[in-house]
């Protein structure tokens, strides 16, 4: 049975889905658990985790078995799908959402789906999901069961991925045009952010492509119907735009390369000079330390010229450390 409260704790929005007529009915904020109950088409309920009730709602709601309410439940940070029983149940990878624009941080979308219903939950708002609600109003009759939501969400995901590639595209153009420009200037710190975001991007891409490989070699009396054929199509997409991002990485990883080696090479030149300007205010550091020990006898210390033969030693000196470096080829 349903719970007997007055309303859905931590109901962002429901749907009845309505394959056959076309239509989706968005039921009411406040409406009744009562109103979830076997009825035309099936239900997508959507919740907000910051509701501390959603967790008893979940406990008696019927048909989910315990691992599918920890699963939507959960605040761990990492991508997780199972099927058992007839559920599909996990926790995917997902763009947080700001009120004005989607963002690059990651975010979590817990769900679980069975034949006439499918439950999502989050904590922060999730880009994928407006487009689908939207699709789903505007077309009802596309969405025949909850897999094909399931499938519309990570669909969704790959989209955006594809939508954030193109823009980290954009601003790798602009860093490599500046990297390799004549001027030296440093675009790591530019830089990092983009690699930081590509990286993180492929790692949950990957766990989500064994994940789903893992969870189609299930019984097949554990996977709710077409799991097969949606999760072949969506490793496709997810191969493809990781292929796309892994490209990405690349070029960024030899982009921080050839700035590395841009400025390690300013740096030798720079050590260069440095090392040639020891070299030739070495001999006159001689010549003057030698004239200005206190002793006696030194040459020139008596009569009249004496700077001048001892400004004469500095200039052979110089003049001779030059000859000598060219003769070793340093020059």
């Amino acid at each position: 049975m349903l719970p007997l409260i007055n309303a859905v704790p931590g109901l962002v929005w429901a749907y009845r889905i309505m394959p056959e007529t076309g239509r989706a009915e968005r039921l009411p904020v406040d409406c009744a658990p009562a109103a979830l109950k076997d009825g035309a088409g099936f239900i997508w309920l959507h919740l907000n985790l910051a509701d501390v009730h959603v967790g008893a709602f979940l406990e008696s709601f019927p048909g989910l078995t315990d691992a599918a309410r920890a699963a939507l439940t959960t605040h761990e940070t990492h991508a997780t799908l199972a099927a058992d029983d007839r559920l599909l149940f996990g926790t995917l990878v997902d763009f947080q959402r700001e009120f004005d624009a989607a963002t690059r941080d990651i975010g979590w979308l817990h769900f679980a789906l069975s034949d006439r219903i499918i439950i999502t939950t989050r904590l922060q708002p999730i880009r994928s999901i407006d487009p689908v609600r939207t699709a789903i109003e505007k077309n009802a009759a596309r969405y025949a069961r909850p897999m094909q939501i399931f499938e519309a969400l990570v669909a969704e995901f790959q989209r955006g991925i594809m939508s954030t590639v193109l823009e980290l595209t954009d601003e790798l153009n602009v860093i490599e045009d500046i990297v390799y420009d004549s001027e030296l200037r440093d675009e790591r710190r530019r830089l990092a952010p983009v690699r930081r975001v590509v990286v993180r991007l492929h790692r949950h891409l990957r766990t989500m492509l064994a994940l789903m490989r893992r969870a189609a070699a299930a019984d097949d009396e554990d996977k709710p119907a077409d799991f097969d054929d949606v999760v072949d199509r969506l490793a496709n997409r997810l191969e493809a735009a990781d292929n796309d991002v892994y490209a990405l990485q690349e070029r960024a990883r030899l982009l921080h390369e050839e700035i590395d080696s841009k400025l390690s090479s300013e740096t030798n030149r720079h050590l260069y000079i440095l090392s040639l300007m020891t070299a030739f205010l070495l001999p006159p550091s001689l010549v003057t330390g030698f004239f200005g020990m206190n002793t006696s006898s030194l040459p020139f210390a008596g009569g009249i010229g004496g700077t001048a033969y001892a400004l004469t030693a500095i200039v052979l000196s110089i003049l001779a450390a030059w000859w000598l470096l060219r003769r070793a080829g340093i020059l």
